[in-house]
């Protein structure tokens, strides 16, 4: 077991989940800084996205804690709820509103801290939150296309305009699961760069789930790799060896990723 430091902004401790009997996650363990990126890699089955998944609330773990800067976000209280929106997810599907611009689908990143009368249509936001998500879709090289409807964009462009708005939502984690699968090579080089630089940046503290080893390998300061349920390695990027990285894909364990 890692032991958590005061300086992480992620601390998941002992987390297990159960799907119809199987165990999916054995006791998995995480610790992310701020500025720091960590890739979790593993075939599917190993139960990568389900990890993701349980930290931030969309799946209940059967036993484990979830801490973001010391807070428990799995005992219901009020405290968590706030806390939980310190975190920010991406998807692999990427969940933007497609007929609405870019400029929009990153406003809606603050709408937990808008009042209702400002949050029930585009056109109350204010023009403060405008300005903020225009320096957000900066940020990510999409200044130019803000007005664009996102159908309009490419997968690549997408994925960076939900960058973006969890950039507006000022999250300080970000958790992405397979962020880039549905990528060509380029654009899922550009979207791990962004990501990266944000990271470190902006002090955000990122775990992503990723199928591509050496993607993870060049834009990650670590890697933990899942089989089966269970940690096989963790390390440091340049220290993790390729023999260990091919391991985790010898056999598919699971039925859930």
């Amino acid at each position: 077991m890692t032991t958590a430091t005061a300086t992480d902004a992620l601390t998941v401790r002992g987390l297990c989940k159960s799907f119809g009997g199987r165990a999916v996650l054995s006791g998995f363990d995480l610790d992310v800084a701020p500025g720091e990126v960590v890739a979790l890699l593993g075939a599917n089955g190993s139960g990568k996205s389900t990890a993701l998944k349980c930290t931030v609330g969309l799946v209940r773990p059967d036993r484990g804690r979830v801490g973001v800067f010391g807070t428990d976000l799995l005992d219901g209280s009020r405290t968590a709820d706030r806390a939980r929106t310190r975190v920010a997810m991406v998807f692999q599907q990427i969940h933007l509103v497609r007929r609405r611009s870019a400029l929009d689908n990153v406003c809606a990143g603050a709408l937990g801290r808008l009042p209702l009368h400002r949050s029930w249509t585009p056109l109350a936001f204010p023009r403060e939150l405008r300005e903020e998500a225009m320096a957000c879709l900066d940020r990510v090289g999409l200044a130019d296309r803000a007005h664009e409807r996102v159908a309009a964009l490419s997968g690549g462009q997408q994925q960076r305009v939900a960058l973006a708005r969890a950039l507006c939502q000022r999250a300080e984690v970000l958790l992405a699961d397979e962020p880039v699968s549905a990528l060509d090579p380029s654009a899922a080089e550009r979207v791990m760069s962004v990501m990266a630089d944000l990271a470190r940046t902006e002090s955000i503290a990122v775990a992503a789930v990723l199928h591509q080893p050496e993607l993870a390998r060049r834009h990650a300061d670590r890697l933990v790799g899942l089989r089966g349920g269970r940690i096989a390695f963790a390390g440091a990027a340049d220290e993790v060896t390729q023999e260990q990285m091919s391991s985790l894909y010898v056999v598919n364990e699971g039925v859930h990723s």
